[in-house]
């Protein structure tokens, strides 16, 4: 049983209207709709701009033996337009590819941004990060590897990827939220994740 029983659904949405404005990196389409009111009585039509993307995978890379989590650092353009520095420290995440499944996309995107092999992996959720302009999906993991002899820096040239991996205890991952180093929803959630599960987890792995 829903623990919040939803009472709209696609059918109360009326969609006349929709336009490719940009095709790119991301696709931005622009929506002419009118929506079914919880008064029961239809709005007026209204316009949205809304960006089209393929889902997407995190993960929270955890060796339990060291107790360490590894995070990687890259630029993110968006941020400019913040008062703050747009190098984020941030989880493993990349996108899902046509025909790819989240397990597949995982394994890529690790190897691809930290040269680390899974050894297990678990899921946590799956959310929408940004639904007020975006329909991408978010599935987060933690996954488990051995941070040993893991490399300074990483990333695909070809996609202008430039990474600093950075390997930390998981107190001081914790810590790092707490006073604003970590900023981001997929490092935040999973990282508090980790935290409410940090004993079973280590049960688990060790």
């Amino acid at each position: 049983m829903k623990i919040i029983p939803k009472t709209r659904f696609k059918k109360d949405i009326q969609i006349y209207n929709k336009k490719l404005m940009h095709r790119g990196y991301c696709n931005v389409y622009n929506y002419e709709l009118k929506q079914y009111l919880f008064n029961n009585t239809w709005s007026s039509t209204f316009s949205r701009e809304l960006i089209i993307k393929s889902n997407a995978i995190g993960a929270l890379l955890y060796d339990p033996t060291l107790d360490k989590v590894i995070l990687i650092e890259q630029l993110r353009v968006p941020i400019l337009e913040n008062n703050f520095s747009p190098w984020l420290v941030e989880i493993v995440a990349g996108n899902i590819n046509t025909n790819e499944s989240a397990e597949i996309a995982l394994v890529r995107e690790i190897k691809e941004e930290t040269n680390l092999q899974i050894l297990t992996c678990i899921p946590i959720i799956e959310y929408f990060p940004s639904p007020g302009y975006s329909n991408e999906k978010i599935k987060l993991f933690c996954a488990r590897v051995n941070a040993t002899n893991v490399s300074s820096f990483s990333g695909l040239i070809n996609e202008y990827e430039d990474i600093k991996i950075h390997v930390i205890s998981t107190a001081d991952s914790f810590t790092a939220i707490d006073n604003g180093e970590i900023n981001n929803a997929a490092a935040i959630i999973s990282l508090q994740w980790l935290k409410l599960n940090l004993t079973k987890i280590k049960h688990m792995w060790i």
